[in-house]
């Protein structure tokens, strides 16, 4: 499951990924019986969207963030959705009841992984036979121009991207017959994965959008190994990237997999 920071101000990846968002509802089919469970929910958009269809079932969402999953209950009780429930955890170990659930999502909530594979045979003992599991993953770093392009305006003597770095597990699903074989050595099978390529938001101005990305964990690593003068210009060099690239808010260009497997 994805790590999020525990700080009392959440980062936005709801508005961050509003274009994946209709992507992965559009590709999975919920009924409204559905039993619903979303890995690394977040502040629960994706659950309360599943919840909203499957009307006469259930989605749970899971998380290891506490600030998000008191959003996610915030905004939920606001909505007025009774068929939802939060639980904090771990989903490579998280207590989950054995052919329980229908359909399973995830945006961007799997690539954190220590063991995927077992965390994967230990999602599908959760999932019905014949339920399918739904998710978005990051392609290469080198695809994802956010990535790369707040990397070098922080650090331009640095490297890109570090294999070691925390960042950089985010991309550690980009080869597509990887991805099959996880999946399919965890017990799914029908494992289907396609390309899409939208860009991702992080403000509407540039001033805003340096507020979003200042709390987004990779910039801290980055400014953390900067002295003060080197972070002071590297977050002036990002403030005049973001400025120029603010058209009807700051975009940047990203890539990602949506994959699609069935538990037999």
């Amino acid at each position: 499951m994805v790590p999020r920071t525990e700080k009392s101000d959440v980062f936005d990846y709801d508005a961050e990924l509003r274009r994946y968002h209709a992507h992965l509802m559009e590709a999975v089919d919920i009924g409204s019986d559905a039993q619903v469970l979303d890995i690394g929910c977040g502040t629960g958009q994706t659950t309360r969207a599943a919840a909203r269809v499957a009307l006469d079932g259930h989605a749970l969402g899971i998380d290891i963030s506490a600030p998000m999953l008191a959003q996610a209950r915030r905004l939920t009780g606001q909505s007025g959705l009774a068929n939802v429930k939060f639980e904090r955890g771990d989903a490579q170990i998280h207590s989950l009841p054995r052919q329980h659930f229908t359909v399973g999502i995830s945006r961007f909530g799997t690539m954190f992984f220590t063991d995927p594979t077992a965390a994967f045979a230990h999602i599908a003992h959760a999932m019905r036979p014949g339920a399918t599991f739904i998710q978005l993953v990051w392609q290469d770093s080198s695809r994802q121009e956010w990535h790369v392009a707040i990397r070098r305006a922080l650090s331009p003597d640095g490297p890109v991207s570090s294999a070691t770095s925390t960042a950089s597990v985010a991309f550690s699903m980009p080869d597509p017959a990887e991805v099959g074989a996880i999946l399919t050595g965890a017990g799914f099978v029908d494992v289907r994965v396609s390309p899409v390529d939208e860009p991702v938001y992080y403000g509407a101005d540039g001033e805003g959008a340096l507020r979003a990305i200042q709390s987004l964990g990779m910039t801290e690593r980055i400014l953390r190994d900067l002295d003060t003068i080197s972070a002071a210009r590297g977050l002036g060099r990002l403030q005049r990237l973001l400025d120029v690239r603010n058209q009807d808010g700051v975009w940047f260009e990203s890539s990602a997999w949506l994959v699609s497997a069935r538990r037999p």
